[in-house]
């Protein structure tokens, strides 16, 4: 509750600070500022997503570990 308490007030304050940048912009040098650009939560909502990667490297990762583990060791008598 206090998280979503937050999220609230950061995106209010991030719509007033949005606004009082755009008055003070020049609008042929730059574009005009979004409150996303103003919110630290926003933030983690744009971070990249995971690559996407094929089967193979999974195998790699997660069962040839596990073959070489749970290989026979040879006796050395």
């Amino acid at each position: 509750m206090a998280e979503a308490r937050q999220r609230e007030s950061w995106s209010r304050t991030a719509s007033v600070m949005a606004l009082l940048a755009n008055t003070q912009r020049d609008p042929k040098k730059t574009r005009p500022f979004r409150p996303s650009d103003f919110d630290p939560f926003a933030a983690a909502k744009l971070a990249e997503p995971a690559p996407k990667v094929g089967v193979g490297v999974l195998k790699t990762v997660f069962i040839d570990p596990l073959r070489t583990a749970a290989a026979p060791q040879e006796a050395t008598s």
